[in-house]
């Protein structure tokens, strides 16, 4: 038997990252999910997402499993909360975790550890889940031990994951908070807050710095595109100064889970508050805008070259929200596909991660032949430098192009 009998409430992104770095420390691990596909995926040795291979979900048959069956809770020790946290247009929705925990609920014990990882604004884990915990009839602090711990998971990050960077702890008591340090010791360093709203701030912070710093440099950008400078010598050269600058980059949108919606979070909470969240309403419109800005300079790049863009076929490459993963949630290739699709172009992508995009109301096809792909396309739009794209080949194939990252000068090019 494992040092702790762990069960996993998600098995995502979030979850099953986490759930393979605890058995592979000797825990027996059951993943709760109930999507039976994600939990058959798991179950036959495969992996649902791009940030665990099926290597090592093989590796640890024995020791971690999946199912649909909630009871799997009742013999566990640790409870960790994994449920997604959205947003609804710039709602949060917090039905998917508030359902999660119910269901914790009907399995809860005396003795047990419960953990919320799940991105929240501050006071949710007392304020709205405690109180669906205890509808147990055990109390929180008391009977078993409750606390927050934000998930910090960066899919496509090669050099950061769970065992190298340290986890943010806030417990319901003193004791709770140390119950809770001891379980993420096994894999990684630990730091304790003073409660568990301290930690759940803690988490908004992160991505709010994020956001902001990103639409600081997406607005920037469009200031210099109007007066003439290239944006990225620009940035390069305040990136020289080894004090008080730190580097982010332009782009065509931020996407993933995080950044554009956490912050919605803790906005959204203010505003039941009576306060406002300045900085971060600001970078919210900056970003969520950025890539209709993108479409626009496309859609202008085309008349100029006497093409109606009813006419033109535009390829999109990098479709996921990031490089180097699978992952669309929120990505800016959306708004802009839906934006070039509704003024009549034909848009198509390539994506070494992704065969399609699709949203609520449209898709747009993938073309697995790059070469012949950027020889057909009026304009080709660099979105995501994957590792794997050939760059010099998309330079020189590309009837024209234009690159939202700084990656390819050429001379029948143009630079966000």
């Amino acid at each position: 038997m494992g040092r702790f009998h762990v069960g996993m409430v998600g098995i995502g992104y979030a979850g099953l990252p986490l759930a393979v770095e605890l058995a592979k420390a000797g825990n027996d691990v059951v993943g709760f999910d109930i999507d039976r596909t994600r939990v058959g995926t798991v179950n036959a040795g495969r992996s649902p997402v791009d940030t665990v291979t099926d290597a090592e979900i093989r590796s640890l048959q024995g020791r971690l499993s999946a199912s649909t069956d909630p009871a799997v809770l009742a013999d566990s020790s640790v409870i960790v909360v994994c449920a997604p946290t959205p947003v609804n247009g710039d709602e949060p929705d917090l039905h998917p975790l508030t359902s999660a925990v119910e269901t914790v609920a009907g399995q809860l014990r005396p003795g047990q550890l419960v953990i919320v990882e799940s991105t929240t604004h501050p006071g949710t884990t007392d304020g709205l889940l405690q109180p669906i915990l205890e509808k147990s009839g055990l109390r929180a602090g008391a009977d078993f031990h409750l606390a927050y711990s934000p998930e910090r998971i960066d899919p496509g990050n090669a050099r950061y994951g769970i065992g190298n960077t340290p986890r943010v702890v806030g417990g319901l008591t003193a004791e709770c908070a140390e119950r809770a340090a001891e379980f993420y010791r096994q894999v990684t360093e630990v730091h304790v807050t003073r409660g568990m709203r301290e930690a759940e701030a803690a988490k908004i912070l992160e991505n709010t710095y994020r956001q902001i710093n990103i639409a600081l440099v997406n607005e920037f950008s469009q200031l210099c595109h109007g007066m003439g400078i290239d944006v990225w010598d620009t940035v390069a050269a305040a990136s020289t100064k080894p004090y008080g600058f730190q580097t982010f980059w332009p782009g065509a949108g931020v996407g993933g889970h995080c950044i554009p919606a956490d912050p919605l979070y803790l906005i959204h909470h203010a505003g039941t508050l009576g306060m406002a969240f300045h900085m971060a309403e600001t970078a919210h419109r900056v970003n969520e805008g950025m890539p209709l800005w993108v479409a626009d300079r496309i859609t202008k790049d085309i008349e100029q070259r006497g093409i109606s863009v009813s006419e033109a076929t535009v390829l999109l490459l990098g479709v996921t929200y990031k490089a180097n993963t699978d992952d669309t949630r929120h990505t800016p290739a959306v708004p802009i596909a839906r934006a070039l699709t509704e003024r009549g172009a034909t848009v198509l992508c390539h994506d070494p991660y992704v065969d399609g995009l699709s949203w609520a109301d449209g898709r747009i096809d993938g073309v697995p032949d790059l070469a012949a792909a950027l020889d057909a396309a009026d304009l080709s739009v660099l979105l995501q430098r994957h590792d794997q794209f050939d760059l010099e080949l998309i330079g020189r194939r590309a009837r024209r192009l234009f690159d939202t990252t700084g990656s390819v000068r050429t001379d029948h090019g143009v630079l966000l």
